[in-house]
């Protein structure tokens, strides 16, 4: 474990957070998160902090996710007693980000993945560069999109939270912005200028909010990439409004059988993940348009824990992270032989006190 894995520092009435694990792009260790959770309940009620910055170290990545290589390596030991700790802990972070009573700029340079997501997400002034590549990948090693996506990706415009989440597809600054995941885009070069002036400002809780806004605007401009999302949202709606894996995939090949590029290549995509975790993260985005940021975590927590007895979640770390032969064998094989059964399975878990961690969250 790296001591130094974050860094925190204070000035001027700003809380600088430091991801400092450039050489794994920032991924976050149960360590990180458990630091980075005490110093945000600390400072929530520090009179001297009136805003938080949160950068990634180095100039590839913000965090790239969880290192869910720590999850693999428990599988045939305490897997499970470890996942309840760890995932509670993450999730009671990520809910007290979304609820933190002072004001949350978060850099978002480079890979913005997974448990990033999960963090950046949560920002009240959240900014993207022309390096920014934003994803919830996790069908892509056999889970499902977790960290409150059940709450922010249904937020997306229409049904392109669904599309990103079946297809793990990553998107620009531009289509960041347009899916209102950031607010604010810069170029990278800018960035130690703003940051030095954010800095060199004595700060005072008050009108803060507004303040940090008017400062980020003098740097922010209009990203020069093309927001495909947007000019593809039209389409997605029509094949992702269903509420049936088997349904999308239909309509997906029907249209690629008229000739639709973006159709063939969207079906093909869906198709190589999991069976199992794409009938299982449709379930959890149709189920948590109904509920609550805490109701979602609180679902999330119990998906979680299930998938760590699922053989698909340790095939996919081990053809994508372990092996890394691009070779998943999921089981089951094909979607028809995903029983609805098995995929409610995983939205309920039998708790020893019979209560979820999560229901006592309060900030």
């Amino acid at each position: 474990m790296k001591l130094n894995d974050i860094l925190f520092k204070v000035s001027n009435g700003v809380g600088w957070i430091m991801l400092n694990r450039p050489e794994k792009l920032n991924t976050f260790s149960n360590h990180m998160i458990e630091k980075l959770y005490s110093q945000l309940l600390i400072w929530k009620d520090d009179p001297n902090i009136a805003i938080i910055v949160l950068e990634g170290a180095g100039d590839k990545a913000f965090s790239a996710g969880g290192d869910v290589r720590q999850l693999y390596d428990l599988k045939d030991s305490n897997i499970v007693e470890y996942a309840i700790e760890a995932f509670t802990r993450e999730y009671r972070m990520d809910m007290t980000l979304h609820l933190y009573p002072k004001p949350i700029l978060v850099y978002m340079d480079g890979y913005v993945m997974g448990g990033g997501v999960g963090v950046s997400v949560a920002g009240s002034h959240r900014i993207v560069t022309e390096k920014t590549k934003w994803a919830m990948p996790e069908t892509s090693i056999g889970l499902y999109p977790d960290v409150g996506a059940s709450y922010f990706m249904n937020k997306m415009p229409g049904h392109i939270g669904r599309y990103l989440a079946l297809t793990s597809k990553s998107i620009n600054a531009a289509e960041a912005l347009y899916t209102g995941v950031a607010d604010y885009y810069i170029e990278s070069s800018r960035w130690s200028e703003l940051r030095q002036a954010i800095e060199n400002k004595i700060w005072n809780i008050g009108s803060v909010s507004e303040e940090l806004h008017d400062i980020i605007a003098e740097y922010s401009e209009i990203p020069a990439v093309d927001c495909k999302i947007q000019e593809l949202e039209e389409e997605i709606n029509r094949h992702f409004s269903t509420e049936s894996v088997e349904e999308i995939i239909e309509y997906l090949q029907g249209t690629a059988a008229k000739g639709s590029e973006w159709a063939e290549k969207t079906v093909n995509t869906i198709l190589s993940k999991s069976p199992t975790s794409l009938k299982v993260t449709l379930k959890q985005l149709v189920n948590g348009k109904k509920k609550s940021l805490k109701e979602c975590f609180m679902m999330e927590l119990n998906m979680s824990i299930n998938f760590m007895k699922c053989h698909d979640f340790f095939e996919g770390v081990r053809a994508v992270l372990v092996d890394k032969d691009r070779a998943p064998r999921w089981y089951p094989a094909k979607l028809e032989e995903v029983k609805e059964e098995a995929v409610d399975s995983f939205f309920t878990y039998s708790w020893e006190s019979s209560q979820n961690p999560l229901e006592d969250f309060t900030i």
